[in-house]
């Protein structure tokens, strides 16, 4: 069986290196390994995400951080948010942690399948989820995060078009009260879904 990033313990070799790239307006230091999404830099799907996240505030959770580019940049852009990152793969939650640290940033790390390890509410949660684990598996998480968000609180979500964006929105949009396109970049679509659909 193919090993993914999205395993809970990668077995393939360790092979670290450093990565340096500017995220909301900061220079920052990153360490990333073999066996982690997108070890070589920040892929651009996140990038686009980042770049169309309104000014958060309160509670954050970080779904399927990695080795920690988007917990690590919005706190250090946003140092009053309250951010909670979470990933299946230990090797990238033991690099997220290092990379808090790194460069300055104070956050919580829990090792987890999705929600599992999880606790509380929020009022964001960000994701760039895995698309190659499949549909049932990212449209649970969707789903699963409508139960984890603060009255007011969003979950973004960045998707490329051609791996279902469309799709995704249809699925958002009769689980949500609200959900919508608001922002897209390099065929990859930024939806933001909020409020309850009882």
């Amino acid at each position: 069986m193919t090993e993914h990033y999205y395993t809970q313990n990668p077995a393939s070799a360790h092979d670290e290196r450093q990565v340096t790239l500017r995220a909301l307006g900061n220079e920052l230091v990153f360490t990333t390994d073999a066996g982690v999404f997108s070890r070589d830099g920040l892929d651009r799907g996140t990038e686009v995400l980042l770049e169309a996240l309104p000014a958060l505030t309160g509670r954050v959770l970080d779904l399927g951080c990695g080795w920690g580019a988007v917990g690590v940049a919005l706190g250090k852009k946003h140092p009053a948010l309250d951010i909670v990152m979470t990933d299946i793969n230990q090797r990238a939650v033991d690099l997220a942690r290092r990379n808090l640290v790194r460069n300055g940033v104070k956050a919580q790390v829990v090792q987890g399948d999705g929600f599992a390890s999880v606790t509380g509410t929020f009022d964001a949660i960000v994701t760039n989820p895995p698309i190659r684990a499949g549909k049932a598996v990212i449209y649970g998480l969707f789903r699963q995060a409508r139960d984890f968000l603060n009255p007011g609180g969003a979950l973004y979500i960045v998707i490329r078009k051609q791996q279902g964006a469309p799709s995704a929105l249809k699925y958002l949009r009769e689980t949500f009260a609200e959900a919508e396109v608001i922002d897209r970049g390099s065929g990859f679509h930024v939806i933001r879904a909020s409020g309850r659909r009882d």
